[in-house]
């Protein structure tokens, strides 16, 4: 039995990690769960500890000591995370070799590979994958990335013919929906809104969701509550604050402040290269110019 599907006993660690609800997975009790469970468990614990920030001690606990694929694995993306883009890769390259089989070594390697600007090789080591979900979730991602919204609507709809009800699949359905449009945004909407609300499910994460579907729809007053929301949660989130500077501009507000604290809190994040790209890009084409003195 695949122990992530609505009868199996990772389903709630599962979705709760996937729900951006990092310390309910560290306070699932995993001692009651069959032998075969215990290592997705374990790596499911250990990807909850980087996502809040505890990379370096993950690092210290597995280096060293672990042999297994799958904590190698996430040995890797702590130090991916950690910012050590080269031994991330270079540990995956290694695992390529010798587990491309393994669902942690697809996952974590996709989005290492990823991260690094290796769109293809993830894609192909992702393509291995045998009824993984977040394997579909990451693969949607990339060709969003890409911009190939039809490849990305495509995975989707294959992923629901087999897992209708999943939650890793309605959250991917709603990214392309994000990106589609239309009466889209609404349905993405309601979906980011039904997590955040739920005090099972809300999270920084879902409150995330739900503030770029607002954006979408045009509704920045909402979309600055909700970042708000998400901000109280996990006020060093860095996509959170990404997110708060893009709203901010759209309503008009000085975003200096928010730029100030994403480059304390991720300094190599997304937004500020893109940033950075665009500035120099005007810089270069302004410098095709000189100021005309006035008669």
């Amino acid at each position: 039995m695949d122990p992530f599907s609505a009868q199996g006993e990772l389903l709630n660690l599962h979705n709760a990690f996937h729900q951006g609800q990092y310390n309910a997975v560290l306070a699932f009790d995993t001692r009651s769960l069959s032998a075969e469970n215990r290592i997705p468990a374990r790596v499911l614990t250990l990807r909850a500890r980087i996502a809040l920030g505890q990379a370096e001690d993950v690092l210290a606990e597995l280096e060293g000591g672990e042999e297994e694929p799958d904590f190698v694995a996430v040995a890797a993306f702590a130090h991916f995370t950690s910012g050590d883009s080269e031994a991330a890769t270079k540990a995956i390259d290694r695992l390529l070799a010798e587990a491309p089989e393994n669902t942690t070594v697809q996952v974590l390697g996709g989005t290492i590979l990823q991260g690094v600007g290796r769109s293809e090789d993830a894609l192909t080591l992702l393509a291995k994958h045998e009824g993984s979900l977040e394997a579909v979730m990451l693969v949607t991602q990339i060709h969003l990335q890409q911009n190939r919204t039809d490849l990305a609507l495509k995975e989707v709809q294959a992923a629901r013919r087999w897992a209708q009800d999943s939650l890793l699949v309605n959250l991917a359905e709603s990214w392309v929906g994000l990106r589609v449009g239309g009466e889209k945004y609404r349905e993405a909407f309601y979906v980011f809104e039904e997590l955040a609300q739920a005090p099972s499910t809300s999270s920084p994460k879902s409150f995330l969701g739900q503030a770029i579907a607002e954006v979408h729809l045009g509704r920045l007053p909402e979309a600055e509550a909700a970042l708000q929301r998400a901000m109280e949660q996990d006020a060093s989130n860095a996509d959170i604050i990404a997110n708060a500077v893009v709203a901010s501009v759209l309503s008009g507000k000085d975003p200096e402040e928010l730029i100030s604290s994403l480059r304390d809190k991720s300094p190599g994040h997304l937004l500020l290269r893109d940033l950075q790209d665009k500035s120099a890009q005007f810089n270069q084409a302004a410098a095709k110019y000189s100021p005309r003195a006035a008669a």
